[in-house]
């Protein structure tokens, strides 16, 4: 065998390997797992002053926030052990223990007295938190998700099980593509299709982490129930001051909005809350207390 004939068979075995190897690795895009866990370091909450209230609280040790709205009272109990960096920062702006910057500048008082249920949707939730009142507010400042998703099951769920979540699962496909356009899409359609296919055997664990959401191993998250006090947010890692009350059991928001509390009492009242629209109801004041032993 002459030497260029040995030339091109090798040339041409190494473009062949090559080859394989990037249909195997494109083949492979949704086969395999790449969600690691984040470090995670719990904090104890403090609270710095113990306010009072006349309102009857439940006889277990825990901390509760009890809202005196126009409308009525709303008791919930805050999840100082699931989200302590959450509670933290939330008891912090109720008491006036922290400062914020609002359009009018830096500003040290308690922060929801005043504010209104600004979005209120009916058999959904109630949100508030917002200063400005139309839900683009905040307290100038930005905290990260606590949610540990195993502790949620979405590690045993696959994506093809929940629905809830297929608008994720589009999200993690075109990313993964780099696709922007409908021409792109178009260009790789079978591709992109195939690649679809593929990623619905996978958990939502791991559709969630591919769009950017970062999840800890160590807390004891809760599920977004019926009740539940979590923190509104525009994606990852996009919290701040905004909040919102469960009416009803919502498990497409499991994994991606910080779950810090329940409705302990006041479902009445959530639901005049609801029924009233949107800024009906005034927040007159947030009070704390610290019945933990």
């Amino acid at each position: 065998m002459n030497s260029k004939l040995i030339h091109k068979v090798v040339f041409f075995s190494i473009l062949f390997l090559f080859v394989s190897q990037t249909i195997q690795c494109s083949e492979q895009r949704f086969k395999k797992i790449t969600y690691e866990p984040i470090s995670y370091s719990p904090s104890k909450v403090i609270v710095k002053r113990q306010d009072v209230t006349s309102v009857k609280l439940p006889e277990k040790p825990a901390i509760y926030a009890v809202f005196n709205t126009s409308v009525g009272d709303l008791v919930l109990e805050l999840y100082d052990t699931a989200a302590p960096k959450t509670v933290q920062n939330f008891i912090d702006l109720a008491q006036g223990e922290k400062e914020f910057r609002t359009d009018k500048g830096s500003e040290r008082r308690p922060f929801y007295d005043g504010l209104k249920f600004h979005r209120v949707i009916e058999n959904f939730m109630a949100q508030g938190g917002c200063p400005r009142g139309d839900g683009t507010g905040g307290p100038g400042y930005q905290t990260e998700d606590e949610i540990n998703a195993k502790a949620l099951g979405l590690d045993k769920l696959k994506i093809k099980d929940a629905p809830q979540y297929q608008s994720q699962l589009q999200r993690a496909v075109l990313a993964e593509f780099k696709i922007q356009s409908r021409a792109e899409f178009e260009e790789k359609r079978t591709e992109v299709e195939k690649a679809y296919q593929e990623a619905m055997e996978l958990p939502v664990l791991e559709i969630l982490h591919r769009v950017g959401y970062r999840y800890n191993e160590v807390l004891p998250s809760k599920k977004a129930l019926r009740g539940s006090l979590a923190m509104a947010n525009a994606g990852p890692n996009t919290n701040g001051s905004q909040f919102f009350i469960n009416q009803v059991d919502t498990p497409h928001l499991d994994g991606l909005h910080t779950v810090f509390g329940f409705l302990v009492s006041g479902y009445d009242v959530l639901d005049r809350i609801i029924e009233k629209g949107n800024l009906q109801t005034t927040i007159r004041k947030v009070v704390i207390i610290d019945k933990r032993q």
